[in-house]
């Protein structure tokens, strides 16, 4: 079920729960930002979830909230998973949902890198 991306953060969510170590995941990368995983429901050949150390509830609270130190290493995570994935060449897709327009089902954000096989159209066409 869509979250509502402006309500306050939620320990109780299940990437805090990774992060504390409660519930088990596939560790792709892991620094002082940021730590990347398997998705336990793959949309794609490689389909890996990026989610920030801190407590931010979407991409619109980490970019207003977040320090600069914190916005830089976690992108440089994201760039780094794929690069490592080897999913630079032929191509990638980042994608992190806001709220429940986007479809945005837990609030911790998260992007998801979608690669290794072609993806089709970014959006549902009219």
């Amino acid at each position: 079920m869509p979250i509502d991306a402006t309500k306050p953060y939620d320990d109780d969510n299940i990437f805090a729960k990774i992060l504390r170590e409660e519930i088990p995941s596939t560790k792709v990368y892991e620094d002082e930002w940021a730590y990347a995983f398997e998705d336990i429901n793959p949309q794609a050949e490689n389909h890996t979830l990026v989610i920030p150390k801190g407590r931010y509830v979407s991409w619109d609270d980490f970019s207003a909230s977040a320090s600069a130190e914190e916005i830089a290493g976690f992108v440089r995570a994201v760039g780094h998973v794929a690069r490592e994935k080897g999913l630079v060449e032929p191509g990638y897709r980042a994608l992190a949902n806001v709220g429940p327009h986007a479809g945005q089902e837990v609030p911790h954000l998260h992007v998801h890198i979608f690669g290794g096989e072609p993806l089709g159209p970014m959006i549902w066409k009219r």
